[in-house]
């Protein structure tokens, strides 16, 4: 499996908004037909055939992703 903790995208979203501060409005669409209901990737195969292991836990990885694009955002 990939990361051993899943996490709903709602989830994923409030995180998303504590690390940057934003006070957005999370918005509730309808689900596509083909939205996955497990958010949960299987990495066997490239643990497997290619030795990958993840290195960056998701809540370091937010915050990596967020300080590069901060700089970005504020010039639009």
């Amino acid at each position: 499996c990939g990361n051993p903790v899943e996490i709903s995208i709602l989830q994923f979203a409030e995180r998303i908004k504590a690390l940057t501060g934003s006070k957005s409005e999370i918005v509730f669409r309808p689900l596509p037909e083909d939205d996955p209901r497990v958010r949960q990737p299987d990495i066997t195969k490239a643990r497997t055939l290619l030795g990958w292991e993840p290195r960056v836990a998701l809540e370091e990885g937010l915050r990596r992703t967020i300080d590069f694009f901060r700089p970005v955002v504020r010039k639009t």
